[in-house]
């Protein structure tokens, strides 16, 4: 939904979107862009989202009770996002 969008733009666009999980790739695109111009030493205003993935990451096992003494598996998924910037070029 991002990819190959000025990051500017792309957190306008992610602030409008009303799920948890728009607030979290916002969160991480705001990281990529501190580190860009901080690290990299490159304008904030010339950057642009090469690449935007969310992977499988761990999980979580866990247990509920269930009826006559059983217990019935829970798992709880979790995910790796991964935000690439590039200077427009």
């Amino acid at each position: 939904m991002i990819h190959g969008k000025r990051a500017a733009e792309a957190l306008e666009l992610l602030r409008v979107i009303p799920r948890k999980s728009a607030r979290m790739i916002e969160k991480t695109l705001k990281s990529a862009i501190a580190n860009a111009t901080n690290n990299a030493k490159l304008a904030a205003d010339v950057l642009v989202v090469k690449e935007a993935v969310a992977n499988e990451g761990p999980r979580l096992k866990r247990f509920q009770p269930k009826a006559r003494g059983s217990a019935g598996p829970i798992i709880k998924r979790l995910s790796h996002i991964r935000i690439v910037l590039t200077d427009g070029q």
